[in-house]
């Protein structure tokens, strides 16, 4: 019997491309030799996927499935918008985001040989983006979106926000497309990079020296105004969703979107 452990299959797996149980057969039939094993992959067409792994994949699906417990989210993604419309990529998603909806992103797993057959199938770079649950309890309010069919989708939780609110707020995340919840939330290397650059581009336009701390202050400023759910304005308007919400408090939300 050839000597090999589930690490091994794993490894070939993720060198490859190829399914777990592909990588399993191919182990054995080559005596537990990793390098064997692979060109025996390579031989069946087992292993294609190997050199699509670093192609662009920025189309999908986003779905978004709940119950009375939980609600989950799951990007899938391809490269062409053709592939994200067929009957088994649309299946495969629908059936990673019930998974998680049971599992959590952990479930995902369980659907990995899936995953890399239809990768092989289609012959593209499938894998999967966000992959998140929200469970329910009656101490916060939920809100899930679904945008555009699928091109964007949104989880946000909160407390002391009533649904409607929360709703609005779900929706300006698809449109205002924020990375963070608060500025507390920005690595501070980001930010300090960003100072750094807009103090160079202050003083390449001339502007007077004494003035450049309060010029950089108001324009980091206005980049966390692009890049904080909290400091965005609804809509692009002038009042803000910290303004919107109020007393209340978003403690997370998650945006998945394809492109």
């Amino acid at each position: 019997m050839a000597d090999f452990s589930a690490k091994d299959v794993q490894d070939l797996r993720k060198s490859t491309g190829a399914g777990m149980m592909d990588s399993k057969k191919a182990l054995t039939e080559a005596d537990g030799d990793m390098e064997a094993a692979t060109q025996i992959l390579r031989e069946k067409g087992l292993a294609k996927a190997l050199t699509r792994s670093d192609r662009d994949n920025t189309e999908g699906i986003v779905m978004i499935a709940e119950n009375d417990s939980a609600a989950a989210m799951v990007h899938l993604k391809s490269e062409t918008d053709f592939s994200a419309k067929s009957d088994d990529f649309l299946a495969l998603a629908q059936s990673l985001v019930d998974i998680v909806l049971e599992k959590g992103a952990e479930g995902i797993a369980d659907k990995q040989e899936e995953i890399e057959t239809l990768k092989l199938n289609i012959k593209e770079n499938i894998e999967v983006g966000t992959a998140v649950r929200y469970d329910k309890n009656a101490d916060a309010t939920l809100d899930a979106y679904l945008h555009g069919g699928g091109r964007a989708g949104v989880l946000i939780e909160a407390t002391g926000i009533d649904a409607e609110t929360l709703h609005e707020v779900a929706l300006h995340v698809a449109f205002g497309k924020p990375s963070y919840l608060s500025r507390d939330d920005v690595p501070a290397e980001e930010v300090e990079k960003e100072r750094v650059a807009l103090l160079e581009i202050t003083k390449s336009e001339g502007k007077p020296e004494q003035a450049w701390d309060k010029i950089v202050e108001g324009r980091v400023n206005a980049w966390f105004g692009d890049r904080v759910l909290l400091e965005q304005g609804m809509f692009g308007d002038k009042e803000t969703v910290a303004q919107k919400i109020g007393d209340g408090t978003i403690t997370r939300f998650d945006l998945a979107m394809i492109g």
